[in-house]
């Protein structure tokens, strides 16, 4: 028997992506939204990025949201070190704008679309591909802030840190 707790912590697990399939349960696109934990240790960076070159490999789209600094092991950026597996190319992030998001469409070329963003910046608007040529919009900034706008109250206090709250 699983317990509610057993079965929360699962979701948990899993609460860092979006998964996009056609009606036949065929997966086209995977959203991943980068966590501390994928940069704080060198074996979770090199899973993160084994796994995206993986779904990329095998003609799945991807979009990577990395809201979280370079570290010491990630010193340009998530991006670069996907980018990398296909490619090596110079890929220099902005001192203001160390953060990314990177929209990758997989198949006969892969092709990386990435922005450059800095703390405080709107987030961009990014292509999620269902195929090579086509996507759908992914309304980053207008998604954040309605998720924002119905989040309670009393839980935003640890998260704007002493900020005044919006």
């Amino acid at each position: 028997m699983i317990t509610r707790g057993e079965r929360t912590s699962a979701y948990a697990r899993r609460a860092d992506r979006v998964s996009v399939y056609f009606g036949e349960g065929e997966l086209v696109a995977v959203v991943e939204i980068v966590s501390p934990g994928n940069k704080d240790r060198t074996h979770a960076l090199r899973s993160f990025v084994r796994k995206a070159k993986k779904l990329i490999d095998r003609g799945i789209h991807l979009l990577v949201i990395d809201l979280f600094p370079p570290s010491v092991r990630d010193p340009f950026g998530i991006h670069k070190a996907i980018w990398d597996q296909f490619k090596e190319e110079p890929f220099e992030l902005l001192v203001d704008k160390p953060l990314t998001v990177a929209s990758y469409s997989a198949g006969s070329e892969n092709v990386a679309y990435v922005n450059s963003i800095g703390v405080g910046d709107e987030l961009p608007d990014m292509p999620i591909f269902l195929t090579e040529d086509q996507y759908v919009p992914c309304p980053l900034e207008a998604t954040y802030q309605r998720t924002w706008d119905v989040f309670p109250t009393a839980l935003r206090g640890p998260l704007i840190s002493g900020a005044e709250m919006v």
